[in-house]
């Protein structure tokens, strides 16, 4: 969404409109922002398009309460608001729709490499061989980077300066993460021998 927007002949307030009538127009504004934006809209975003002072949690919680009972639903994740389909009919819109392009088809070390990525990021190819005990191949780590799944960190301060790899927002995404303190707990990911030992950094 864009930041610095101005909002020309946008009534916030809808001074005119009874209480009730008021929150109504709000939760559908919210909805229409929520239904145009292909990436989580923050607080402060929403916030633009209702009365000053208007609670967003209120008029989301009332929005998502409307739409008990539909096929989507409005999620939570990367410090944003989204839409999205209930898991529930993942299956349908596969058999039906031309979804191809937006499945993340990963393999289950592409998986794995993911996870020891979010636990230990930033994280170089070694810091990856030191955890699998082979060789992460850069095939592997241009498909994760092809899905948007991670980018390129700071430089490590090792010897060659060699490149890391983090996390991005639309892996909080695509997991459906508020943000890398909803990782699954990582003491049981440890027993599944999806992530190694390595010390995690802070995940502030």
């Amino acid at each position: 969404m864009a930041k610095d927007r101005s909002e020309p002949d946008l009534d916030r307030e809808l001074a005119d409109l009874p209480p009730e009538l008021r929150w109504r127009e709000w939760m559908r504004r919210i909805e229409a922002v929520l239904f145009a934006s292909a990436s989580p809209v923050p607080r402060e975003d929403l916030a633009r398009v209702v009365g000053q002072g208007a609670s967003v949690n209120l008029l989301v919680e009332d929005l998502a309460a409307d739409l008990e009972g539909r096929a989507f639903e409005i999620a939570q994740v990367a410090g944003g608001w989204i839409f999205r389909t209930r898991p529930i009919y993942a299956p349908a819109i596969r058999a039906a729709a031309d979804v191809g392009d937006q499945l993340l088809d990963l393999s289950e070390l592409d998986v794995a490499v993911l996870a020891a990525i979010a636990y230990h990021q930033p994280i170089t190819r070694d810091g990856l061989k030191d955890i699998f005990g082979k060789e992460i191949s850069r095939d592997l780590i241009g498909r994760l980077h092809a899905r948007g799944l991670i980018g390129t960190g700071p430089r490590s301060p090792r010897r060659g300066a060699p490149y890391t790899f983090v996390t991005t927002e639309q892996f909080l995404v695509a997991f459906g993460f508020e943000s890398l303190r909803d990782l699954p707990d990582r003491e049981q990911l440890e027993d599944a021998g999806v992530v190694g030992e390595a010390p995690l950094v802070d995940l502030g």
